[in-house]
């Protein structure tokens, strides 16, 4: 699942119901690492979780910044579309985006929402959105059962097209 600052839709999404959890928590541990931000400072948080029929598909923890979470994004349950229409007010597409994927064993509470078992490995991306000044406006950890998941990654190259002033 993408972060919800970068959702684009597919049919093929269309059979995925996702619901989405939001609250302000306090950045600590790896989230301050992660957001480059000290620790105790607020954080829109989403959690995401997905599922195909009744599977669970995946599950996100989406974290900003709180100053960066438009107004009433956090007062209610919303629907992921929805999530993502309102979080489209946050202005142009990050500047760079770096991920991290890796496989692992879950951990306990990954293993109980993704319902695996415990040596059924999870592939998890840690992703890290920062805008053109470097700020990090968004960290997404999330996970996917590693037996119901496929990575596919796609590089666009652009090319330099800098002019020499003569």
């Amino acid at each position: 699942m993408p972060g919800l600052g970068h959702v684009r839709w597919t049919a093929a999404e269309a059979a995925l119901r996702v619901t989405v959890r939001t609250a302000t928590v306090q950045a600590d541990g790896h989230l301050t690492t992660l957001l480059r931000v000290p620790t105790g400072s607020p954080l829109a948080e989403f959690f995401c979780v997905s599922h195909q029929g009744e599977s669970p598909h995946g599950l996100a923890r989406i974290c900003i910044p709180r100053d960066l979470a438009p107004a009433g994004v956090l007062d209610d349950e919303l629907s992921c579309p929805e999530a993502a229409r309102r979080f489209a007010v946050l202005g142009p597409p990050p500047a760079a985006v770096r991920e991290t994927v890796c496989a692992r064993p879950p951990t306990p509470g990954e293993s109980s929402t993704l319902r695996t078992n415990s040596v059924t490995p999870v592939l998890a991306i840690t992703r890290v959105a920062t805008d053109p000044t470097g700020r990090v406006v968004e960290a997404a950890l999330l996970v996917f059962p590693g037996d119901r998941a496929d990575a596919v990654f796609t590089t666009h190259h652009t090319s330099d097209e800098r002019q020499t002033a003569g």
